[in-house]
């Protein structure tokens, strides 16, 4: 049976359920791992509210579809949703993907709550339609920087790939450290093999290289190459994207994927919330849960939380992001309007940078906070 399309601006009333749209990536080139953990945590939540009585005595219902890292597939999927009737949009992980869904969304009037990424410029325009969970890039690559410094690298090698997310990243770093005496030295992984990449690394002296790429390729290869290379022994790779938190790092790597720090949104401790969380997704997923995972919850926590005191009127949700306040698994939730960025941001959410330990693989250390 086709689903009759709804009037602009409204969310579907009738019948037993309210929905919520989930983007998640799900299929390659999508990060499907990620995908896996990012939708973990968000049927875990809408599972919880279910049983917690749903939204005003309705069950909650997900209806996810894949974007296979695809922003035009993305906005597609927004359209098809907001169709269905959805009373709000959640999640995706890529950046660009979710600048493509929010544009959308923006353009239809249907609320967005960005589970996971961090492009600082989400839509071209200030919105009232959108808000974000995860730290903004400027302030999560700035930490990350904050770390180098701190490890004693101001002469670092980025190795990159075409993409406004990794250039953007570039950028951040690169004016961030040149402010503090620092040099980012750019090495185009579409023009250069791993191996040049090592030769690159001697000749410009660098102490640390950053590998804003994709994974597995060409993340894995340039791993084993700086690895291997007796020259760059006392070299620190990094990832400030997150590649080494997922378990396909480690499967695929090894000892060779240990000491690589990046970026991770959990505090130094969970809430009872938080820990209990973990538990459960720790079963559904039968492995330790990704920050990501907790940012699928928490998606969930402040847009039940939403229709449940406000209804699921489109407008209304769009209205009510200044007031949440929502306990979510790593903190309390309260959005606000953060200079230069255009969307309802979670101004503080906790910020990590961390390694897998070298003595214990499936373990990580913080290294630093922001």
């Amino acid at each position: 049976m086709n689903t009759p399309l709804s009037p602009p601006g409204s969310a579907r009333t009738e019948g037993s359920s309210v929905r919520i749209g989930a983007l998640v990536p799900l299929t390659r080139p999508g990060w499907v791992e990620a995908g896996r953990h990012l939708l973990a945590g968000l049927e875990l939540a809408v599972r919880d509210v279910n049983d917690a009585g749903g939204i005003g005595g309705r069950p909650l219902e997900l209806v996810v579809r894949d974007t296979a890292a695809d922003p035009h597939r993305a906005a597609a999927a927004v359209d098809e949703l907001a169709g269905l009737g959805v009373a709000a949009l959640a999640g995706e992980y890529h950046s660009v993907v979710a600048r493509a869904a929010a544009a959308r969304a923006d353009a239809l009037g249907l609320p967005y709550l960005c589970s996971s990424a961090v492009l600082d410029a989400l839509t071209e325009q200030p919105t009232q339609w959108v808000a974000r969970l995860s730290p903004q890039q400027s302030r999560g690559w700035r930490t990350y920087a904050d770390f180098l410094l701190g490890a004693g690298h101001s002469r670092v090698a980025v190795a990159t790939q075409p993409s406004v997310y990794w250039a953007t990243g570039t950028r951040i770093l690169r004016e961030y450290l040149a402010a503090r005496g620092g040099t980012v030295i750019e090495l185009d992984m579409s023009a250069l093999t791993p191996a040049a990449v090592c030769d690159e690394l001697v000749d410009h002296r660098v102490t640390a290289l950053l590998l804003l790429v994709g994974h597995p390729e060409p993340a894995v290869p340039v791993v084993k190459a700086v690895r291997r290379d007796r020259r760059l022994a006392e070299i620190m790779m990094g990832a400030p994207a997150g590649q080494p938190e997922f378990a396909e790092w480690a499967t695929l790597l090894g000892d060779d994927g240990t000491a690589i720090p990046f970026l991770r949104y959990l505090p130094d401790r969970l809430s009872p919330l938080g820990a209990r969380v973990a538990t459960a997704l720790r079963e559904r997923l039968a492995e330790a849960p990704s920050f990501v995972a907790f940012e699928g919850y928490d998606t969930i926590a402040v847009l039940s939380d939403v229709l449940r005191s406000h209804g699921a009127d489109r407008a209304r949700t769009a209205e009510c992001w200044a007031r949440v306040a929502v306990e979510g698994t790593r903190g309390l939730i309260r959005f606000s309007r953060t200079p230069g960025i255009s969307v309802w941001q979670w101004a503080e959410p906790p910020i990590q940078v961390v390694d897998r330990d070298p003595g214990q693989p499936d373990r990580f250390r913080v290294l630093h906070t922001g």
